[in-house]
C-alpha cells in the first residue's frame, strides 16, 4: 500500500498533468509502436514522430521491415541516431516477429525481451501501452526523479522499476512515466531544475 507521502507526490501531479495515458509516441498498431520505441533510445519523441511519419509509409508491415536493406533503412532512420544499432535491431526484431510469432508482437515480458533491441523499458512500454497489463517504465526522467522525490535510492533501472511497483499504487504504474516525462521536461531537468516554478519542492531531496 502507498504511503500517505507518496500519495500526496501523485495526486499533486494528477493535478498538473491530469491522468490520460496517452503515449507521445505516434503509432497505429503494436509493432509501430515497438519500433518508434527502439527508435527512441537516446532520441527525443519528437524527432522520433517526425522519422516514422515517412518511415511507416515506406516499411508498411513487419515483413517490410523483416526485408528492408541495413544500409538503406540506416539512412532511413539516421535522424534517430545510433542508425546502424537500430536498423540491425529493428530489422533482427521484425524477422522473429514475422517467422516466429507470426506477425504478433507478443504480451509476456520474456518474449518481449527475446526480440533483437528489446529491453525492459521497451518491452514495459509495449505491456502498459498496447496490453493495458500495469508495468512501470523507468526512463531518464523516472530514474533521475524518482531518486530526487527519494521514491528510489537505486541507480539500476531494474531495481527501479520494482522499487517503484512496490511503492506506487498499480493504476499510476504506466501512468506515473507519462507524467513524470513531461514534468521533467519542464521543470524537473537534469541540468538547472526549476525549483522556483516545482510544486513537489516539499518533497524534493535535494
Amino acid at each position: 500500500m502507498a504511503s500517505k507521502r507518496t500519495i500526496e507526490i501523485l495526486n499533486i501531479i494528477d493535478d498538473m498533468y491530469g491522468t490520460d495515458m496517452r503515449c507521445y509516441l505516434n503509432h497505429d498498431s503494436a509493432w509501430q509502436l515497438l519500433i518508434a520505441t527502439i527508435l527512441s533510445a537516446q532520441c527525443t519523441d519528437a524527432r522520433v514522430n517526425i522519422v516514422t511519419e515517412s518511415l511507416f509509409k515506406k516499411y508498411p508491415s513487419i515483413k517490410a521491415f523483416a526485408d528492408a536493406n541495413l544500409e538503406e533503412l540506416e539512412n532511413d532512420i539516421k535522424p534517430a541516431g545510433f542508425q546502424h544499432s537500430k536498423a540491425t535491431n529493428i530489422i533482427g526484431c521484425c524477422q522473429k516477429l514475422h517467422y516466429e510469432f507470426n506477425d504478433e508482437v507478443p504480451k509476456t515480458i520474456e518474449e518481449l525481451t527475446s526480440l533483437p533491441g528489446v529491453g525492459r523499458k521497451t518491452a514495459n512500454v509495449i505491456r502498459g501501452n498496447i496490453y493495458n497489463d500495469p508495468s512501470i517504465v523507468v526512463d531518464t526522467h523516472v530514474k533521475r526523479i524518482s531518486n530526487r522525490l527519494g521514491l528510489t535510492k537505486e541507480s539500476d533501472p531494474v531495481k527501479i522499476e520494482f522499487d517503484l511497483m512496490k511503492k506506487l499504487p498499480k493504476d499510476h504504474w504506466i501512468l506515473y512515466n507519462i507524467q513524470i516525462i513531461t514534468f521533467g521536461r519542464d521543470i524537473c531537468t537534469a541540468k538547472n531544475p526549476k525549483c522556483d516554478r516545482c510544486k513537489l519542492k516539499n518533497y524534493c531531496n535535494e
